[in-house]
């Protein structure tokens, strides 16, 4: 019984690691800025440390990292993990405008009817 309750406990461990938003070891400067308590030179410090020592093994480690202190990862907990996927989509930074989508040039428009409009003009 002790076993099955035990492995229930580390499912559910598990679990709230897994649906937290940001993984620290994968995250981008701008999905770490958008963290609550965490600005851009914060992110940039997350991840210079993450460069330097390799990936997080605990939130806890964050404590390591130049600028934060004990309370920070402990707000942060919830909204943070250090396995699977970051699931927060980058935000834009603040101030600029989202970057417009590629596409084509319009054809520009001729006076000609369209029947003499694909035609190539005479040589003189």
């Amino acid at each position: 019984m002790k076993k099955l309750l035990a492995l229930f406990v580390s499912l559910l461990f598990l679990c709230s690691a897994a649906f937290a938003a940001v993984n620290l070891n994968t995250a981008t400067q701008e999905q770490l800025d958008a963290l609550k308590g965490v600005g851009p030179v914060k992110a940039k410090a997350i991840i210079d440390y993450r460069t330097k020592n390799g990936p997080f093994k605990t939130v806890d480690d964050l404590k390591k990292v130049p600028g934060f202190g004990d309370k920070t990862p402990e707000k942060l907990r919830k909204d943070i993990s250090v396995s699977g996927a970051t699931t927060l989509p980058a935000a834009a930074p603040a101030g600029k405008a989202a970057a417009k989508p590629a596409v084509a040039p319009a054809a520009k428009p001729t006076n000609l009817p369209p029947s003499r409009a694909r035609q190539k003009p005479p040589n003189r």
